[in-house]
């Protein structure tokens, strides 16, 4: 099998989290700059397998699209074009930022800690993908 990649795409970085190959559990991968986030996955997906890259659909708590999301979609689109053998889908990502600060503040982390924007990206997009492989669980 190969591996889920999830992505929590911001303005300055980019979160990135991954399964194992039998896609059981998901793992923070890295945290890259957002301007190099198409380099960082053309570069990862010519190593490991990626059967599906699923991205974080930005929307505000009321269900609407979030500012983030022309830019978000733009980058789809690029990474669509530069890997079109990989499906690219999105995936509502409301709360993931709070959900991964609870996670942070559960597992004992220290405030110093706690404020690495860059550890908050990459919880986040763990948490993407923890939750879009349980949406396809029956």
């Amino acid at each position: 099998m190969s591996r889920l990649l999830s992505v929590d795409y911001g303005k300055k970085r980019c979160g990135i989290a991954v399964t194992d190959p039998l896609q059981i559990v998901p793992g923070g991968l890295a945290t890259v700059a957002t301007s190099g986030l198409l380099a960082f996955l053309k570069d990862y997906t010519s190593r490991e397998q990626v059967e599906r890259i699923i991205i974080g659909e930005p929307k505000q708590p009321n269900g609407q699209p979030s500012e983030n999301l022309p830019r978000v979609k733009a980058f789809a689109a690029q990474l669509r074009k530069a890997l079109p053998e990989i499906p690219v889908v999105f995936y509502d990502e409301r709360f993931t930022s709070v959900l991964a600060h609870k996670a942070m503040l559960d597992g004992g982390l220290r405030r110093k800690a706690r404020q690495d924007k860059a550890l908050v990206d990459e919880i986040s997009a763990t948490i993407i993908l923890q939750d879009y492989m349980n949406s396809k669980k029956i």
